[in-house]
């Protein structure tokens, strides 16, 4: 049961977080979608580049390399947009890209964790709800993240009536 609070903080903390401090959460969402590729196709370059300047590369220095391409996108993402949403509708909706990118960033997070904290992780309920969601959170973070980001797109009209 206690990993299952785990999860469900995991889940919360992060959506709250965007939300009242009013975070782009499509961006960070797309953010989170970057680290994942990071994870994927330079993770393991890197740790072959940390092996050249330590003799003995530890599991706990690949994991730890691993959480940090993982998770850094979205925090200099989270810290550069903060405060960037306005109006009450906008906050509102908003909420449910910070939802989506909390649980891809859970969904990402737990398969790099040691094996002992993941498998205690993975035979919770809320995973398996969670795992067995997995498309539909990343098809529906996608789609409600690109749809934001097309309607907050700036016109490239002129606002100056002078010719130039």
């Amino acid at each position: 049961m206690p990993h299952n609070i785990t999860l469900m903080l995991a889940l919360a903390l992060p959506t709250l977080l965007l939300v009242v401090i009013r975070a782009n959460a499509p961006m960070v969402f797309l953010s989170v979608c970057l680290g994942s590729v990071l994870v994927d196709h330079v993770a393991t370059e890197a740790n072959t580049m940390m092996g050249l300047f330590s003799p003995k590369p530890s599991s706990l220095s690949q994991t730890t390399l691993a959480l940090l391409l993982l998770c850094a996108p979205a925090v200099i993402t989270t810290v550069v947009t903060a405060f960037s949403v306005h109006g009450r509708l906008k906050i509102l909706l908003n909420i449910v890209p910070a939802a989506a990118a909390a649980m891809l960033l859970v969904l990402l997070i737990v398969p790099l964790l040691p094996k002992g904290l993941m498998y205690g992780l993975e035979t919770q309920t809320t995973w398996r709800v969670l795992w067995n969601a997995e498309a539909l959170v990343i098809g529906a973070g996608a789609l409600v993240s690109l749809f934001f980001l097309w309607t907050q797109r700036r016109s490239f009209r002129h606002h100056d009536k002078r010719k130039h």
